[in-house]
């Protein structure tokens, strides 16, 4: 469901669960602070099921990777112009890597977090590439391949804002591999888009209009995809 984002529906058969169970809460927190960077709506809900997870956290890892989730949704309303929640965001990762071991499985992702508030927030490429290699390299040792998919894009990001285009179609080639084998359809467009960015013409034309279909398949989601596809794309 999370990978056509039915993130409601998804939210739904949790909440059975997530009144007693800290893990069932968190999951439903974080598939409902997914929708909200993906929709740009949703906030109260997600806040709601955040403060759930939050007070059934009983252990440093459960409170850590609550505390992981409040910082990303804070990125998230930050990032989409929502609410300035930037000091929150830094906050709460840190708390999260007070309360996370190093080799606790939620590290990866908190590494990769942090890389994302150091990028766009901080914007401080070389702390955020560090920070996406720390989580790339933790994501491969768990076989995470959707995190993988996620610091590739990255990683390729930032070589391209060097110019180092071989560098940066390399990563952007290897999310877009990964999210295909995955299904992982609502982060196959942006994907698409990205690689687009490192490709020359006639190509780059080619994978813009491709995204722009699985854009509109999707209902335009993620909604910030729009600005970087041409407008007959986004139609």
């Amino acid at each position: 469901m999370r990978s056509r984002g039915c993130w409601d529906d998804a939210a739904a058969l949790l909440a059975p669960h997530a009144a007693d169970d800290a893990a069932v809460a968190l999951q439903r927190a974080a598939l409902l602070g997914e929708r909200c960077l993906f929709t740009a709506v949703g906030w109260s809900e997600a806040e709601d099921a955040l403060r759930a997870a939050e007070a059934l956290a009983s252990s440093d890892d459960e409170r850590g990777a609550a505390a992981c989730e409040r910082g990303h949704l804070a990125y998230a309303a930050t990032v989409l112009g929502v609410r300035d929640r930037a000091d929150e965001a830094r906050a709460a990762l840190g708390r999260a890597a007070a309360l996370l071991a190093p080799s606790a499985a939620g590290r990866p992702l908190l590494d990769f977090r942090r890389g994302l508030v150091a990028e766009h927030l901080a914007d401080s490429p070389q702390s955020a590439r560090a920070a996406y290699r720390r989580a790339h390299e933790g994501a491969t040792a768990q076989d995470d391949q959707l995190l993988c998919s996620f610091t590739w894009r990255h990683l390729g990001g930032l070589a391209l804002r060097d110019g180092e285009l071989a560098e940066a179609r390399h990563g952007f080639a290897e999310s877009l591999r990964i999210r295909e084998e995955l299904g992982y359809l609502i982060g196959t467009a942006p994907a698409l888009a990205a690689l687009a960015e490192a490709e020359p013409e006639p190509d780059a034309s080619r994978l813009r209009a491709e995204a722009g279909r699985l854009f509109r398949l999707l209902g335009g989601v993620p909604t910030w995809l729009a600005d970087q596809l041409s407008p007959e794309a986004a139609a």
